[in-house]
């Protein structure tokens, strides 16, 4: 193990908080950091519980999809990383899970309105919703990442949803408050019609949360 091995230590860490935190169960989802420097992408591998894994099972990759180093299979939606990291020079980190309240709204083929503030973490007034393909294929890949123009985020039709950032820490951050928004949005529906924020709104809220928080260290 010789490559990456912060991004690894990382991947570890965060695939644990996934499991703690709700965003999946199982071994559902995965998550992945660019090395810009290098070229080469750290992901998660597939099927193994995020509890037991050790830096050691990350898998190291190029973005043409060649494993360079690692022992297990890389995950099965590798193509959604490699394609967003040759496409997004703003992205450097991507958290794809089935968290439960995004993947319902996924099951409804429509998008995450501005149903709060919040939605606005995604970049835009909205989450759409990629048409659906099957899992592990490049064509979801490329479904997600035209969904996911101008955005952070996309959900993909009855699957989860994708969430990219500048870092792990960043990408994870945006999918807990997305997955908050896409609960307060079911439980509105199931009693009313919510109403929907402005697109005015949302414009000045995105605005806003580009200095959100304190100043980043120097």
């Amino acid at each position: 193990m010789s490559l990456l091995t912060k991004e690894r230590e990382t991947l570890v860490q965060y695939g644990k908080k996934l499991i703690d935190t709700g965003l999946t169960v199982g071994t559902g989802g995965n998550i992945s950091i660019f090395d810009r420097e290098s070229g080469y992408m750290a992901i998660t591998p597939s099927g193994l519980e995020y509890h037991q894994l050790d830096p050691k099972d990350i898998v190291i990759m190029d973005l043409d999809g060649n494993v360079v180093e690692g022992n297990w299979k890389p995950s099965s939606e590798y193509h959604m990383h490699t394609l967003v990291y040759k496409n997004r020079e703003d992205v450097n980190a991507m958290v794809h899970t089935h968290a439960l309240y995004s993947t319902t709204i996924s099951a409804l083929n429509t998008e995450l309105p501005a149903i709060d503030y919040l939605v606005a973490h995604s970049g835009g007034k909205n989450v759409r919703c990629a048409k659906y393909a099957p899992f592990g294929t490049l064509e979801l890949a490329e479904n997600a990442l035209e969904a996911m123009e101008g955005r952070n985020a996309v959900l993909l039709a009855n699957h989860g949803i994708n969430v990219v950032g500048t870092t792990m820490k960043n990408a994870f951050d945006i999918t807990e408050q997305l997955e908050f928004c896409a609960r307060i949005y079911w439980q509105a529906k199931s009693i009313g019609e919510p109403v929907i924020l402005s697109d005015e709104e949302m414009d000045n809220m995105v605005d806003r949360f580009k200095s959100y928080g304190q100043p980043k260290e120097q």
